[in-house]
């Protein structure tokens, strides 16, 4: 089958939607499928082969972050001319409603449409006022999909219309065995953290008044920070005398990201609020670590409740300090989450999610008569069809189920 996904975001810039795609990608192609990917990013960026820069990225205040999309009429031209020459027979859009290259590409396009929504939030003045905007390009997706509840509900609350329920995936294997970092490793003193250091919903705050409440009467205690922002302005938060007790690492390479995860005794996830199912629990959970998270929905979820990671109260330093605290003193139990996080992120391996989302694929297509078209040419010139592989729609079902 022949696929074309659009990324809304920056290909530069590490995130969890960037990440399912890059990872959804690879899976698929990995399975034999033709897979062509159109994403902001600087036309001298180093991309993978099969991705396609829309245009340099433009930073955007959006949901709580700054996300950095491209919208404008050099990326709608690079869209129509990736949609002409692609000949896909499925368009797999990612947040379409997010003013970006996915929802030029809804614009641009007909045909089989497949939209996934990552988002949550409780509410959205952009697309409250852009909503006879996005209905237009909206009304033209064949079939959704939402990586969780919180997706799922952000989608029917704010956009209408429902969506078939196919967690986040992670690439099980690629972390599952590293080398600590030089200098760091498990001994049973060390916190982890990744996520942008600037953005307040990652929690990154929460995690440093939680170390000040901790250190001192743990003179061993560390913390490993990653991901990007200003270290600087980071380090500034805690006394003097703990700076040099904190590592900072900057945006990694995928490599040294999973070098962080075999590097501490727990892996933090302070994050407030706006997500909707967290891509760095699962990778922590992947590499085997010990997972402390905030008690958000989207993480509870993740966790099983608690089965395959501790929780504390969202926001709370104190509460993050005391179960930091119980699972440094306790090797035993850290073990024992370790072991059922192994367990748990089982059910996320891309083998498993990529096959259901082929299976969204060949019911949209089944049904479509036909490949994905420029709008242009489907309303006045001729009409092209893309070639479907032998059998494609067999075995189609309804996207209307839950997650295995």
């Amino acid at each position: 089958m022949r696929v074309g996904m659009v990324c809304p975001y920056t290909w530069e810039v590490p995130g969890g939607v960037m990440a399912h795609v890059r990872d959804l990608s690879e899976a698929l192609i990995a399975d034999g499928h033709h897979v062509s990917v159109i994403a902001p990013a600087a036309d001298d960026a180093p991309l993978p082969y099969y991705v396609t820069s829309a245009g340099r990225a433009v930073p955007v205040p959006y949901n709580g972050s700054v996300a950095r999309l491209a919208f404008g009429f050099l990326s709608a031209g690079r869209v129509r001319k990736w949609l002409r020459e692609g000949r896909f027979d499925v368009l797999h859009v990612h947040e379409p409603a997010v003013p970006s290259v996915g929802l030029l590409a809804c614009w641009a396009a007909r045909g089989p449409i497949v939209a996934t929504f990552h988002a949550s939030y409780q509410r959205s003045r952009a697309v409250s006022v852009t909503a006879p905007v996005l209905h237009t390009a909206l009304e033209k997706i064949t079939g959704r999909i939402a990586v969780s509840d919180a997706a799922r509900k952000t989608l029917v609350e704010h956009l209408g219309g429902d969506a078939v329920l196919i967690p986040n995936g992670v690439t099980v294997s690629r972390y599952a065995e590293a080398e600590p970092l030089p200098g760091w490793g498990p001994d049973g003193g060390v916190i982890g953290f990744l996520g942008r250091m600037d953005e307040p919903r990652k929690g990154l705050p929460i995690l440093l008044e939680a170390f000040t409440l901790l250190a001192p009467e743990r003179p061993g205690l560390r913390l490993l920070v990653a991901g990007p922002g200003d270290a600087a302005d980071a380090l500034g938060r805690l006394p003097a005398a703990l700076r040099d007790r904190v590592g900072v690492l900057g945006m990694v390479s995928e490599e040294d990201k999973t070098r962080a995860y075999h590097s501490v005794d727990v892996f933090c996830a302070p994050n407030t609020h706006g997500e909707s199912f967290g891509i760095v629990l699962a990778e922590a959970m992947a590499a085997g670590a010990t997972v402390l998270a905030s008690d958000i929905p989207a993480f509870r979820r993740v966790l099983g409740e608690g089965q395959a990671g501790a929780l504390f109260t969202t926001g709370d330093a104190a509460s993050l300090a005391r179960e930091a605290a119980a699972l440094l003193d306790d090797p035993e139990r850290r073990a024992k989450l370790a072991d059922e996080a192994r367990v748990a992120v089982r059910r996320y391996d891309w083998s498993t999610v990529a096959r259901d989302v082929v299976r969204v694929y060949e019911t949209v297509t089944a049904t479509a008569g036909g490949g994905v078209e420029e709008e242009q040419q489907a309303r006045g010139g001729p009409r092209r069809h893309a070639k479907h592989p032998a059998g494609a729609g067999e075995g189609a079902r309804s996207d209307r189920r839950e997650a295995p």
